[in-house]
Protein backbone atom coordinates (compact mmCIF):
# COMPACT_ATOMS: atom_id res chain seq x y z
CA UNK A 1 0.00 0.00 0.00
CA UNK A 2 1.65 3.20 -1.15
CA UNK A 3 -1.09 5.34 -2.72
CA UNK A 4 -2.93 7.11 0.11
CA UNK A 5 -5.85 9.48 -0.32
CA UNK A 6 -6.41 12.16 2.34
CA UNK A 7 -10.17 12.48 2.10
CA UNK A 8 -13.10 14.16 3.79
CA UNK A 9 -15.94 15.87 1.95
CA UNK A 10 -16.36 18.35 4.81
CA UNK A 11 -14.17 21.45 4.75
CA UNK A 12 -12.26 22.82 7.71
CA UNK A 13 -11.44 19.46 9.29
CA UNK A 14 -7.66 19.63 8.94
CA UNK A 15 -7.47 17.63 5.71
CA UNK A 16 -4.84 19.70 3.94
CA UNK A 17 -2.96 20.27 7.19
CA UNK A 18 -2.83 16.50 7.56
CA UNK A 19 -1.77 15.96 3.94
CA UNK A 20 1.09 18.47 4.17
CA UNK A 21 2.41 17.44 7.55
CA UNK A 22 1.95 13.71 7.16
CA UNK A 23 3.80 13.83 3.84
CA UNK A 24 6.59 15.90 5.40
CA UNK A 25 7.11 13.59 8.35
CA UNK A 26 6.97 10.46 6.20
CA UNK A 27 9.79 12.01 4.17
CA UNK A 28 11.72 13.01 7.28
CA UNK A 29 11.42 9.41 8.47
CA UNK A 30 13.32 8.33 5.38
CA UNK A 31 10.52 7.46 2.97
CA UNK A 32 10.45 8.75 -0.59
CA UNK A 33 7.20 10.70 -0.78
CA UNK A 34 5.20 12.51 -3.44
CA UNK A 35 2.33 14.81 -2.44
CA UNK A 36 -0.20 15.42 -5.22
CA UNK A 37 -2.40 18.48 -4.69
CA UNK A 38 -5.83 17.83 -6.23
CA UNK A 39 -7.69 20.68 -4.54
CA UNK A 40 -8.32 23.70 -6.85
CA UNK A 41 -7.56 25.94 -3.86
CA UNK A 42 -4.00 24.50 -3.97
CA UNK A 43 -3.49 25.02 -0.25
CA UNK A 44 -1.25 21.97 0.06
CA UNK A 45 0.97 23.48 -2.64
CA UNK A 46 1.21 26.95 -1.10
CA UNK A 47 1.48 25.47 2.40
CA UNK A 48 4.83 24.03 1.37
CA UNK A 49 6.05 27.32 -0.07
CA UNK A 50 5.40 26.28 -3.70
CA UNK A 51 3.44 28.53 -6.06
CA UNK A 52 0.17 27.04 -7.36
CA UNK A 53 0.68 26.08 -10.99
CA UNK A 54 -1.71 24.69 -13.58
CA UNK A 55 1.30 23.19 -15.34
CA UNK A 56 1.42 20.63 -12.52
CA UNK A 57 -1.21 17.97 -11.92
CA UNK A 58 -3.78 19.93 -13.97
CA UNK A 59 -1.66 19.67 -17.13
CA UNK A 60 -1.05 15.98 -16.45
CA UNK A 61 -4.79 15.31 -16.19
CA UNK A 62 -6.03 17.56 -19.00
CA UNK A 63 -3.18 17.85 -21.50
CA UNK A 64 -1.34 14.57 -21.10
CA UNK A 65 1.80 16.34 -19.85
CA UNK A 66 4.44 14.10 -18.31
CA UNK A 67 3.82 14.52 -14.55
CA UNK A 68 7.41 13.54 -13.73
CA UNK A 69 8.57 16.71 -15.46
CA UNK A 70 6.23 18.86 -13.35
CA UNK A 71 7.28 17.61 -9.91
CA UNK A 72 8.86 20.14 -7.53
CA UNK A 73 11.52 18.71 -5.21
CA UNK A 74 11.83 20.23 -1.74
CA UNK A 75 15.38 19.45 -0.70
CA UNK A 76 14.86 20.59 2.91
CA UNK A 77 12.39 17.79 3.58
CA UNK A 78 13.30 15.24 0.90
CA UNK A 79 9.72 15.65 -0.31
CA UNK A 80 8.32 15.95 -3.85
CA UNK A 81 5.16 17.91 -4.70
CA UNK A 82 3.01 17.86 -7.83
CA UNK A 83 1.41 21.31 -7.62
CA UNK A 84 -2.27 22.04 -7.97
CA UNK A 85 -4.02 25.13 -9.28
CA UNK A 86 -7.35 26.71 -10.15
CA UNK A 87 -7.40 24.83 -13.45
CA UNK A 88 -8.48 21.76 -11.50
CA UNK A 89 -11.99 23.23 -11.56
CA UNK A 90 -12.07 22.62 -15.32
CA UNK A 91 -10.44 19.23 -14.83
CA UNK A 92 -13.26 18.19 -12.53
CA UNK A 93 -15.80 18.59 -15.33
CA UNK A 94 -13.74 16.46 -17.71
CA UNK A 95 -13.10 13.79 -15.08
CA UNK A 96 -16.81 13.33 -14.46
CA UNK A 97 -16.92 10.47 -16.96
CA UNK A 98 -13.37 9.21 -16.40
CA UNK A 99 -12.82 8.10 -12.78
CA UNK A 100 -9.54 6.36 -13.69
CA UNK A 101 -7.76 9.36 -15.24
CA UNK A 102 -5.67 10.10 -12.15
CA UNK A 103 -4.62 6.50 -11.68
CA UNK A 104 -3.73 6.14 -15.37
CA UNK A 105 -1.82 9.40 -15.77
CA UNK A 106 0.21 8.97 -12.57
CA UNK A 107 0.85 5.22 -12.90
CA UNK A 108 4.51 5.90 -13.67
CA UNK A 109 5.06 7.02 -10.07
CA UNK A 110 4.20 3.63 -8.58
CA UNK A 111 7.80 2.42 -8.61
CA UNK A 112 9.39 5.79 -7.90
CA UNK A 113 8.04 6.45 -4.40
CA UNK A 114 7.37 4.69 -1.11
CA UNK A 115 4.25 6.81 -0.67
CA UNK A 116 2.10 8.86 -3.03
CA UNK A 117 -0.34 11.04 -1.07
CA UNK A 118 -3.34 12.68 -2.73
CA UNK A 119 -4.83 15.77 -1.10
CA UNK A 120 -8.44 15.82 -2.29
CA UNK A 121 -10.92 18.71 -2.36
CA UNK A 122 -13.61 19.01 0.34
CA UNK A 123 -16.33 17.35 -1.73
CA UNK A 124 -17.36 14.00 -3.17
CA UNK A 125 -17.11 15.27 -6.75
CA UNK A 126 -15.13 13.91 -9.72
CA UNK A 127 -11.70 14.84 -8.34
CA UNK A 128 -12.34 12.99 -5.09
CA UNK A 129 -13.81 10.00 -6.94
CA UNK A 130 -10.60 9.89 -8.99
CA UNK A 131 -8.64 9.88 -5.73
CA UNK A 132 -10.75 7.01 -4.41
CA UNK A 133 -10.26 5.07 -7.63
CA UNK A 134 -6.49 5.64 -7.54
CA UNK A 135 -5.83 5.00 -3.84
CA UNK A 136 -5.11 1.80 -2.00
CA UNK A 137 -5.72 3.30 1.42
CA UNK A 138 -7.45 6.33 2.88
CA UNK A 139 -6.50 8.58 5.75
CA UNK A 140 -9.66 10.33 6.94
CA UNK A 141 -9.32 13.43 9.17
CA UNK A 142 -12.20 13.66 11.64
CA UNK A 143 -12.65 16.95 13.46
CA UNK A 144 -13.74 16.45 17.05
CA UNK A 145 -17.03 18.31 16.76
CA UNK A 146 -20.72 17.44 16.99
CA UNK A 147 -21.59 16.82 13.33
CA UNK A 148 -18.33 15.13 12.38
CA UNK A 149 -19.49 11.52 12.63
CA UNK A 150 -22.46 12.18 10.35
CA UNK A 151 -20.12 13.32 7.58
CA UNK A 152 -17.90 10.27 8.02
CA UNK A 153 -20.92 8.00 7.64
CA UNK A 154 -21.67 9.51 4.23
CA UNK A 155 -18.04 9.14 3.19
CA UNK A 156 -18.06 5.49 4.21
CA UNK A 157 -21.09 4.90 1.99
CA UNK A 158 -19.23 6.43 -0.96
CA UNK A 159 -16.12 4.34 -0.21
CA UNK A 160 -18.25 1.18 -0.22
CA UNK A 161 -19.74 2.09 -3.60
CA UNK A 162 -16.31 2.83 -5.07
CA UNK A 163 -14.99 -0.47 -3.72
CA UNK A 164 -17.85 -2.34 -5.38
CA UNK A 165 -17.67 -0.59 -8.75
CA UNK A 166 -14.25 1.00 -9.34
CA UNK A 167 -11.57 -0.11 -6.90
CA UNK A 168 -11.96 -3.38 -4.97
CA UNK A 169 -8.58 -2.84 -3.26
CA UNK A 170 -9.63 0.40 -1.56
CA UNK A 171 -9.80 0.40 2.22
CA UNK A 172 -9.62 2.79 5.15
CA UNK A 173 -6.09 2.87 6.50
CA UNK A 174 -7.19 5.00 9.41
CA UNK A 175 -9.29 7.82 10.80
CA UNK A 176 -7.33 10.59 12.51
CA UNK A 177 -8.97 12.82 15.10
CA UNK A 178 -8.05 16.46 14.50
CA UNK A 179 -8.42 19.79 16.35
CA UNK A 180 -8.65 17.80 19.57
CA UNK A 181 -8.96 19.68 22.86
CA UNK A 182 -8.77 17.23 25.74
CA UNK A 183 -10.01 19.91 28.13
CA UNK A 184 -13.48 19.87 26.58
CA UNK A 185 -16.15 17.26 27.12
CA UNK A 186 -17.13 17.51 23.44
CA UNK A 187 -13.72 16.36 22.17
CA UNK A 188 -13.70 13.53 24.68
CA UNK A 189 -17.19 12.40 23.65
CA UNK A 190 -16.42 12.52 19.92
CA UNK A 191 -13.27 10.48 20.50
CA UNK A 192 -15.16 7.94 22.58
CA UNK A 193 -17.94 7.65 19.98
CA UNK A 194 -15.46 7.34 17.11
CA UNK A 195 -13.48 4.59 18.84
CA UNK A 196 -16.65 2.72 19.79
CA UNK A 197 -18.06 2.94 16.27
CA UNK A 198 -14.93 2.46 14.15
CA UNK A 199 -12.71 0.50 16.54
CA UNK A 200 -9.11 0.05 15.45
CA UNK A 201 -9.72 2.06 12.27
CA UNK A 202 -9.11 5.15 14.46
CA UNK A 203 -5.43 6.05 14.81
CA UNK A 204 -4.16 6.16 18.38
CA UNK A 205 -2.46 9.45 17.55
CA UNK A 206 -4.73 12.49 17.88
CA UNK A 207 -3.91 15.92 16.45
CA UNK A 208 -4.39 18.69 19.02
CA UNK A 209 -5.89 22.08 18.44
CA UNK A 210 -2.66 24.04 18.15
CA UNK A 211 -2.05 27.64 17.14
CA UNK A 212 1.29 26.76 15.53
CA UNK A 213 -0.47 24.40 13.11
CA UNK A 214 -2.80 27.23 12.15
CA UNK A 215 0.06 29.67 11.61
CA UNK A 216 2.32 27.44 9.53
CA UNK A 217 0.48 27.66 6.15
CA UNK A 218 0.70 31.48 6.16
CA UNK A 219 4.48 31.09 6.29
CA UNK A 220 4.51 28.51 3.50
CA UNK A 221 6.01 25.94 5.86
CA UNK A 222 5.03 22.57 7.28
CA UNK A 223 4.92 22.39 11.05
CA UNK A 224 8.25 20.52 11.04
CA UNK A 225 9.92 23.74 9.89
CA UNK A 226 7.66 26.34 11.46
CA UNK A 227 7.50 24.99 15.02
CA UNK A 228 9.26 21.62 15.29
CA UNK A 229 8.91 21.36 19.08
CA UNK A 230 5.20 22.24 19.20
CA UNK A 231 2.55 19.73 20.24
CA UNK A 232 1.19 19.75 16.68
CA UNK A 233 4.59 18.85 15.24
CA UNK A 234 5.08 16.04 17.72
CA UNK A 235 1.62 14.68 16.94
CA UNK A 236 2.18 14.58 13.18
CA UNK A 237 5.53 12.89 13.75
CA UNK A 238 3.76 10.17 15.75
CA UNK A 239 1.03 9.90 13.12
CA UNK A 240 3.59 9.34 10.35
CA UNK A 241 5.22 6.57 12.37
CA UNK A 242 1.81 5.00 12.98
CA UNK A 243 0.96 5.17 9.26
CA UNK A 244 4.21 3.39 8.43
CA UNK A 245 3.47 0.65 10.95
CA UNK A 246 -0.03 0.11 9.60
CA UNK A 247 1.14 0.01 6.00
CA UNK A 248 3.90 -2.46 6.82
CA UNK A 249 1.36 -4.74 8.53
CA UNK A 250 -1.11 -4.59 5.63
Amino acid sequence: MKRLGIVNQKGGVGKTTTAVNLATYLALLGRKVLLVDLDPQANATSGLGVAPDDRGVTAALLDGADPAERVVHLESYGLDVLPGGEGLVAAAAELLEDPFRLRTRLAGFDDAYDFVLYDSPPSLGPLTINVLAASEGLVVPLQTEYYALEGIARLMETVDKVRQTLNPALRILGIVLTMYDGRTLLSQQVEQNARQHFGDKVFWTVIPRNIRLSEAPSHGEPIARHAPTSSGAQAYGRLAAEVIRRVEKS
